[in-house]
């Protein structure tokens, strides 16, 4: 008689306490971003309203400066044309009274140039820090109701669990998911923004260097190159954002959450993308939307970063029983019969997904000739 594995039926719900621990962790950093982002949009604000009161003396002061420049001129006009009946200090005092009035003119006009710009500047960090505050409230609403589905609904997964070792392996099936998600985001974020954010401390550093060297136009002209960088970097944080989990996917279905994606990797990596949805489009349970969603995402990625393709073509096929998808790009392809070390990773995930969906994924590839996935997931009914 074979003994039964003895396992604590109490297992699950240690991982699943550890899962919600972490959710709660989350929850309290992300709530930590939107404080710290309403506090220094807040401390903007007030700095915008000083700025915008020193733009206003500043064109007052211009105003005068102006009215005292016309003046100045006139008579020096006058004095130039009349020299002979002026002393040799009255002509000097002329001269000098108008060519100091146009120096500080000058100044005073480039200080409401910079001014302008920085209140311009503020005024866009602001409406960068309004949507970083949104998106955190946005965030922490939805993870609250995770943590209530987690804490209620999914407790009840341990009774409906009942051989123990099938509980272990969906565990551990939870905890790898985790450290391979934070370890593709952890990359990301390190080859991305951590260093997109170094360069901009970098130049940042540099910037009094140049000013002193080399003057404004020159410092200037680093600052709108540090701009653009931070600028790079923030984009590359939404995308990430965004890859981890898109918004769109619940509201709008499957169809509109990839066209909206395909036009963002058109943009960000400058290839073609085309589209074609086949048959009646249709709704499906979450995690199967998320699925096929994952699917595509992962082999559009691999023919941007690893095929090196320009021209990529999607096709989804709906039928009563099956959904298809068919990804092919051109671009250098690989050799099936070798390892490969690239995106092993990745097409195992892949493999891993259609799998637990019941599905079928064939892959082909030749040098030079690009790369074709097809995928087929029956509909469960």
């Amino acid at each position: 008689m074979s003994a039964k594995l003895a396992l604590d039926p109490r297992l699950l719900d240690g991982i699943l306490d550890k899962t919600i621990d972490t959710v709660k962790e989350s929850k309290t950093q992300i709530f930590d971003i939107s404080e710290h982002s309403r506090q220094e949009f807040i401390t903007l604000s007030q700095e915008l309203e000083m700025v915008k009161d020193q733009v206003l003396d500043t064109i007052a002061r211009t105003d005068v400066l102006e009215a005292a420049a016309r003046e100045a001129r006139s008579r020096l006009a006058e004095v130039s044309k009349h020299f002979q009946k002026y002393s040799e200090s009255d002509i000097r005092e002329c001269y000098e009274n108008a060519n100091h009035i146009q120096i500080e003119l000058s100044i005073i006009r480039q200080t409401e140039k910079q001014l302008r710009e920085k209140r311009d500047d503020l005024e866009r960090r602001l409406l960068a820090l309004k949507d970083t505050v949104s998106k955190a409230e946005l965030l922490t609403s939805q993870i609250s109701v995770v943590l209530t589905y987690l804490s209620g609904d999914l407790k009840k997964l341990n009774e409906l669990v009942q051989d123990a070792q099938q509980k272990q392996e969906f565990g551990l099936q939870i905890i790898e998911a985790q450290e391979e998600e934070r370890k593709r985001v952890s990359r990301e974020i390190h080859d991305g923004p951590a260093q997109l954010m170094a360069n901009v401390l970098i130049r940042s550093e540099l910037i009094e260097k140049i000013f002193i060297e080399r003057g404004t136009d020159a410092a200037h002209a680093e600052i709108k190159d540090l701009r653009e960088m931070v600028r790079g970097a923030l984009k590359e944080v939404r995308r990430i954002i965004y890859d981890l989990r898109p918004m769109a996917l619940d509201d709008l279905g499957l169809v509109p959450t990839l066209r909206k994606y395909l036009r963002n990797v058109e943009e960000s990596q400058k290839v073609n993308i085309s589209l074609q949805s086949l048959g009646k489009e249709m709704r499906f349970p979450t995690k199967m939307e998320i699925a096929l969603f994952r699917l595509v995402q992962e082999s559009v990625s691999n023919a941007c970063k690893h095929a090196e393709s320009d021209e990529i073509q999607v096709k989804l096929e709906f039928t009563s029983k099956f959904v298809t998808l068919y990804i092919k790009d051109n671009g250098k392809g690989f050799d099936m019969k070798q390892p490969q070390k690239t995106n092993s990773f990745g097409l195992m995930g892949m493999r891993e997904r259609v799998e637990l969906l019941e599905g079928t994924l064939k892959i082909n590839s030749r040098p030079k000739f690009g790369t074709s996935v097809y995928i087929q997931i029956p509909i469960q009914n």
